[in-house]
């Protein structure tokens, strides 16, 4: 019946497929991370991505006909954009992006600007208001333009091309023109809904709080407001509080030229290089996988996964603890019998927990104890893992005992189960603090250090 309530509420509470269940039981199921938790985008995030680009059809996916040319014979009298402070999910951001790709645009560097952002947190002279941006004139002089109103009506002023005869005339041409304008505005916070979540926040994989490895250089990506594998990439910089260069090449720029130069023939976007490493790669998911491998700390685990924990494990904690002990045959008539295996396996257990400094117990069927053994590849840390079985369920679970063992020792018989030095720290989400959590807060890696030191 618990198997057959996990199934159904996993389902209620996703709209991806997610196969097994196995929630570690939390005493603290509501603590608060130290910062957001953002996973590697998915096929969910994709669709939301495509639809906020619907949306937004009309806007940063085309070169604007009627624009002054970045790199044409003006360019030399046209001002530079060295620097944009910005939010990837913010309205206003968005709608100044929207018009960088369409004027073809380069921003020397786009600067994420999050509430918990590195240039928030050193500021000196209060929150910096976002978007935010400071152009360079070519006589050197620089300008500074705060707020979505201003930096458009810069744009218009020095990139647009007047088309006086096609100005409007009055009359039901202005109303109707008002409406779709309207209509348009409206339009403007759907991408913000879909996206609710994202590219909004850094997250706890890059805080502020810990030693993550930042770029020297600013990345340099090729990429266009209305694309929706952009707008992945774009989500996980600002997460990452990554600055990088951003280089419009929407449809119709000549940058797209350039480009299929670098790659060998595609103006495929996105398109990530980082000078830093001499990495270049097209494709979102591999260029999330390069960010979060090469600059947070960790890869965040599935946050539909933590989703489900939330919701799934204050009803089954008890149902866990309850069957753990009659699975292991607590019931069975010959209770000294029963307590003396229990106790052959705890002694088993201290001694598998003291041959490692890190050890964590997993079945193999769990999405919970797969997201948790990769969250330790991520964050470099080796470990010994212990399988129990498949599953909890009977015919699944190789020894009973052992997770009879681990509740007697640990309050927890749900797996994943992580000892560092001989104490445990957790499931994925929870315990004492958890997995996640203990690396989030920079805790878990000195202990390794110091376990290994002492083995």
């Amino acid at each position: 019946i618990a198997d057959m309530m996990s199934s159904l509420l996993l389902v209620a509470a996703a709209a991806l497929p997610v196969f097994g269940f196995n929630p570690s039981p939390i005493s603290n199921i509501h603590r608060q991370h130290t910062a957001p938790l953002y996973s590697v985008p998915n096929s969910f995030d994709t669709l939301t991505s495509g639809l906020a680009s619907i949306a937004r059809i009309k806007h940063g996916v085309s070169v604007d006909s009627k624009t002054v040319a970045s790199d044409g014979p003006a360019s030399k009298f046209l001002p530079s954009i060295k620097k944009l402070y910005d939010v990837e999910n913010s309205r206003e951001c968005r709608i100044v992006r929207e018009r960088i790709t369409e004027l073809d645009l380069v921003v020397d560097n786009v600067i994420p600007a999050c509430p918990n952002s590195r240039v928030q947190a050193s500021s000196s002279s209060g929150s910096i208001t976002v978007p935010l941006m400071i152009v360079e004139s070519r006589n050197g002089e620089e300008r500074t333009l705060e707020g979505a109103d201003a930096i458009l009506r810069f744009f218009d002023n020095e990139f647009n091309v007047k088309d006086i005869a096609n100005e409007s005339q009055g009359g039901d041409e202005d109303v109707a023109g008002d409406l779709l304008s309207k209509a348009d505005d409206a339009l403007a916070f759907v991408p913000g809904i879909l996206r609710a979540g994202r590219g909004s926040t850094v997250c706890g994989a890059a805080s502020t709080s810990l030693d993550v490895p930042r770029p020297e250089k600013p990345l340099v990506l090729y990429s266009y407001e209305g694309n929706q594998f952009c707008r992945l990439v774009r989500e996980v910089l600002t997460e990452l509080d990554i600055v990088y260069e951003l280089r419009s090449a929407g449809k119709g720029s000549p940058r797209r030229e350039e480009l299929a130069s670098i790659t060998g023939g595609s103006s495929q976007c996105p398109y990530l290089i980082d000078p830093n490493t001499g990495i270049k790669m097209p494709e979102s998911k591999d260029i999330v996988e390069y960010l979060y491998k090469t600059y947070a700390d960790f890869t965040p685990p599935s946050e539909l996964l933590q989703s489900v924990s939330e919701l799934v494990t204050p009803l089954l904690k008890p149902v866990y603890k309850a069957i753990a002990p009659i699975q292991a045959g607590s019931s069975r008539e010959n209770e000294f019998e029963y307590k003396s295996e229990l106790a052959e396996a705890k002694a088993k257990i201290f001694d598998e927990i003291a041959s490692a400094p890190v050890v964590i117990y997993t079945y193999t069927l769990s999405p919970f104890c797969t997201e948790a053994t990769a969250l330790l590849d991520s964050a470099g840390i080796s470990y010994k893992e212990v399988s129990l079985g498949k599953e909890w369920i009977p015919g699944l679970i190789d020894d009973p005992l052992n997770r009879a063992a681990l509740l007697e020792i640990t309050g927890s018989s749900s797996l994943p189960n992580c000892f560092v030095g001989g104490n445990s720290v957790g499931g994925l989400f929870s315990g004492t603090p958890g997995l996640l959590a203990s690396l989030e807060s920079g805790e878990l890696k000195p202990m390794v250090e110091n376990a290994i030191k002492s083995m």
